[in-house]
């Protein structure tokens, strides 16, 4: 079987546009809060569980976002949601949005997730099991860019 990165298909929705009929910033962190959580549970880890399982937070440190394709309402874009990078105590998941229609890249994020105690919020090491499950969604952008269709380096 062939590894891939973690995709959903989401609609741009009335709430996600602003008075141009362009998709609002701030909107793409639903997208991107969807396809983390999904991934988490197609990985066998529902949010609803793990934490507890584990005894930890994962609270965001960094989130950065850049845009090079306007996403207007009823538009479909793919998110796909990758591991871009482990850390001791933190990982860093990345997402690269299609804009289906356009076959282009519409937006780009980063996120660095923290492995905090659930009790005392102080750093701790990221569980084993946790990266061991999570590695089959380990990919760089030029992997996921090609598994979505578009060229390596893809300007707006």
């Amino acid at each position: 079987m062939t590894r891939r990165p973690f995709t959903i298909d989401e609609y741009v929705r009335w709430s996600d546009v602003d008075h141009a009929g362009i998709i609002f910033y701030g909107a793409y962190v639903r997208f991107f809060e969807i396809a983390e959580t999904e991934m988490f549970r197609s990985a066998g880890l529902p949010y609803g569980e793990f934490f507890h399982r584990f005894g930890i937070w994962l609270p965001r440190a960094h989130f950065d976002c850049d845009f090079t394709y306007p996403a207007r309402l009823d538009d479909r874009l793919r998110v796909a949601t990758y591991v871009s990078q482990f850390g001791r105590s933190s990982l860093t998941l990345s997402f690269e949005v299609l804009h289906v229609e356009a076959g282009r890249l519409a937006a780009t994020a980063h996120e660095v997730l923290v492995c905090t105690d659930r009790e005392t919020l102080t750093s701790r090491s990221l569980p084993a099991e946790l990266r061991t499950v999570l590695e089959q969604f380990a990919f760089t952008e030029a992997e996921v860019r090609g598994h979505l269709g578009l060229n390596q380096g893809v300007e707006a």
